[in-house]
């Protein structure tokens, strides 16, 4: 199959779609070693967990880029930023666990947050011309490519350590490689270029344009963000304090984000039928509730409080981008980056502060401040346009 982009079909392109999403996939389970690796890090290097906060800031810093990279994207063909991210993550990820210092992490990781900053800014608006009518579909998939690769990235990496130790990581790197070899074929003709020339206007005005929806949006990704870095950052690393071993710490992490791909896969395609903001709504009214039942919850359930808060709170990040791209459909590229610029920013802020208040008190108690912050993107919601069938139409 070869991709072709020189017409805009009213149609799901499904088979399109899906090689994009497959490469979320094998590049997110990459991404995903972090987390499950923290406690080894931690323990190898003694650090505190606001040090071990700040390496996942590190991986996620050169999102600050994703501006400029989307605002080039609808100007250059940048197919090769999609074909070789899976080989420069994967690479840069398989060495963390050979890593001589906690210097060396940091190069590492803003390597890998390099490569991983420029696939996201450019592959989901490429996603979107493939989605016809149905962008909260495509959002959908873009996003279960990547639940699944953060699914399977915590797994992987704790059964490795189990079989190979650290030493024997780098051979991990080969599927990444694999996969750009793959791409290499698949994406031959492809352009990220759109067929109609973007609105060319200074960057300063075009961000002004869009306050009226990214004020809002900011809003719901920092709330969101203080349970996101709990849950993806710290779980392991909290389930292991409380007994936990590291295998099972790991696991539990898969279940929470196979459990959020369910939920994208859900979430996407009912905001196009029912509107993103009731799916919002939901997300940010159900999900404090299942952190305030996890942190007090023994046994078995608190595996099933995992999978509902994975299905809650982590699935819902389609309908955001939906809400930015269709909104912005002159500047596709560029308005994307700016999401994933201030989803960066947010998110990297709320993580150190996670760490810091962790180190403070302790995590069962930051569990409880991020799930009482939540509740206030439900006031900024309604703030965002509302959507139904024909907004839906790229334009």
């Amino acid at each position: 199959m070869s991709i072709e982009t020189n017409t805009e079909e009213q149609v799901f392109q499904t088979k399109e779609v899906s090689v994009l999403a497959s490469t979320h996939a094998i590049h997110d389970t990459y991404t995903a070693f972090l987390p499950a690796l923290l406690p080894v890090l931690i323990e190898k290097f003694s650090m505190t967990n606001t040090a071990a906060g700040l390496l996942s800031v590190f991986l996620q810093i050169p999102s600050l880029l994703q501006p400029l990279i989307g605002r080039l994207a609808d100007r250059r063909n940048l197919k090769l930023v999609i074909i070789l991210s899976p080989a420069f993550t994967g690479i840069a990820m398989s060495l963390l666990g050979v890593a001589p210092s906690y210097g060396i992490l940091a190069l590492l990781l803003l390597s890998a947050g390099i490569s991983s900053a420029s696939l996201h800014a450019v592959a989901p608006v490429l996603g979107s011309t493939f989605s016809g009518s149905k962008l909260g579909k495509s959002m959908s998939f873009w996003m279960v490519g990547g639940e699944l690769g953060r699914a399977l990235g915590p797994i992987i990496i704790v059964t490795a350590i189990s079989y190979l130790e650290l030493g024997g990581l780098p051979w991990l790197m080969l599927g990444g490689i694999l996969m750009s070899v793959f791409l290499f074929g698949k994406l031959n003709t492809i352009t990220t270029k759109p067929e109609r020339a973007p609105v060319s206007e200074h960057m300063r005005k075009a961000l002004k344009k869009m306050k009226h929806i990214m004020g809002p949006v900011a809003v719901l990704i920092f709330t969101r963000s203080m349970v996101s870095a709990t849950l993806t950052t710290f779980l392991p690393t909290y389930l292991k304090s409380q007994g936990s071993t590291l295998w099972v710490a790991g696991a539990s992490l898969t279940i929470l984000e196979i459990s959020g791909m369910v939920g994208a896969l859900i979430a996407g395609s009912l905001s196009d039928r029912f509107g993103r903001r009731q799916l919002l709504f939901s997300s940010y009214f159900f999900t404090p509730i299942f952190m305030f039942l996890f942190v007090q919850a023994e046994g078995i359930l608190k595996i099933l409080l995992l999978v509902l808060l994975g299905f809650f709170a982590i699935s819902i990040t389609p309908v955001l981008m939906a809400v930015v791209i269709e909104n912005f459909s002159d500047n596709r590229s560029f308005a994307n980056g700016v999401y994933m610029a201030l989803s960066f920013v947010l998110h990297s802020m709320a993580i150190l502060l996670v760490g810091f208040l962790s180190d403070l008190v302790d995590l069962r108690f930051t569990f409880l401040i991020g799930a009482g912050l939540l509740p206030i993107g439900l006031i900024f919601i309604r703030f965002l346009p509302k959507t139904n069938s024909a907004s839906n139409q790229p334009n």
